[in-house]
Order: C-alpha cells, then structure tokens, then sequence
C-alpha cells in the first residue's frame, strides 16, 4: 500500500477500534477519513469480544498485541468472535511486521493486515477494502501470509494458471497482495478499467466470486 485511492462509499462504515493504548486510538480517529465512524473502542482482550458483540461492525481496527485474555491477544478476539463470522470482519493494524504476528491473526480469520507506519488515508482505504469482502495487507506483509498457508493444491496450480494470460497472471499477483486497482495500474502501466477487465476475467476463469476469494486461492497455492 503505497498512496490512498480515496475509494469512494456511500455511507460511512461503522467500526471498532481495539488497541490498549489510549493515545494511539485517540490519533487514529482522527486520521481516519468521513467513510469511518467509530463506534465503540476496547484496550483489552476481554473488553474488546464485548464490545464487538454490543456495535457488530462491518469492520474492527485491531491491534495484535493486548492484554488479557488467555495471552493470544488480536487472534483471540477473532476467535471469541467466531461467532458474528459474516457480520463482521476484522482488519489488523499493529506496529509488527514479524511473520509470525501476521499469520497468528490471519490464521485466526483477519481479512487483513496493515502496519502502523501507514497513513491514515491508507487505513481508510483498507476498511473500506475490508468491508467489501476484499482482503487488505501491506504488499510486503503478503508473502508471509502467501509462504504460511501453502497446501497440496500446489500440485494442481499450474493446470488452472494455464488459463490465465501472462498480463492476467501479473494482475492476478498483484490482486492477490492486496494492491487497489490504481495501485496495480500504476505498476503494470495500464489503466485503471484494464484492471478491472483483467480481474473480471481472472475471476470468471478461476470460477470465483470476489478479489477475497482471490486471495485465498492464491494464499493455498503459495502464488506470489
């Protein structure tokens, strides 16, 4: 994730905020743009599966790293929300970058992960990516995500990716990291509705629904 696309929304996205420190919260409102309205907070494990279940957000901000609980922290938040699975979805957001902090959440059933060195706009963007039912992660993060959840359908990813074009391959790719349409036009220099014609039919090929669908077939295919 490099610049915000300003991707646009009708009505803001209500959302939750969980991070136990009180002046990170603080500042990320306000660097959240009008598509975000935060509506509930927690600083603790506990706090925060209560605080969930009470708002029910298309989204929560989540950090990794929190107290309480049974010392599993954002993944455990996820878990202790298994059941809002459909209502709500949950986008990570925390100053590491270790693999293993990222595929704990991701293993747990977070839609995304992005670092806190990111700007407001791009978190914005990233709930807004999130809400849709799309994934979200800082490029470089992808690949351990990408390297973690290598399956056996490896075997079989060659015959599908046959059906791809090279062009739809390096789309496809891209998608997969979690790059915005603009992000892989400008990559690829090529305009933003050639993305959406490349992704359309990189989908229509693969027989999948949506950019997350996308995601999770390339993450089972360890496809960079």
């Amino acid at each position: 994730m490099t610049e915000p696309t300003s991707i646009p929304v009708t009505m803001p996205i209500d959302i939750v905020v969980v991070d136990d420190h009180a002046i990170f919260r603080s500042g990320l409102k306000a660097d959240l743009d009008a598509r975000m309205r935060v509506v509930g907070e927690a600083a603790t494990v506990e706090e925060a599966i209560r605080v969930i279940h009470e708002h029910t957000p298309p989204v929560v901000l989540l950090d990794v790293h929190l107290p309480g609980g049974r010392g599993g922290g954002g993944a455990e938040v996820v878990a202790g929300c298994a059941d809002l699975q459909g209502i709500t979805r949950f986008l990570a957001l925390s100053v590491s970058d270790s693999a293993e902090d990222v595929v704990s959440v991701i293993r747990a059933g977070a839609r995304g992960y992005v670092t806190k060195t990111v700007s407001g706009a791009e978190i914005s963007d990233a709930v807004v990516r999130v809400a849709g039912g799309d994934a979200a992660f800082s490029p470089r993060l992808a690949g351990f995500v990408l390297d973690a959840f290598g399956t056996a359908a490896v075997a079989a990813a060659d015959e599908e990716l046959d059906k791809l074009s090279a062009r739809e391959l390096e789309v496809m790719r891209l998608i997969a990291r979690g790059y915005s349409y603009k992000e892989v036009a400008r990559e690829l220099f090529i305009s933003i509705k050639t993305v959406e014609t490349h992704v359309s039919a990189v989908l229509r090929k693969l027989q999948l629904s949506s950019r997350h669908e996308l995601t999770r077939w390339a993450v089972d295919r360890r496809i960079l």
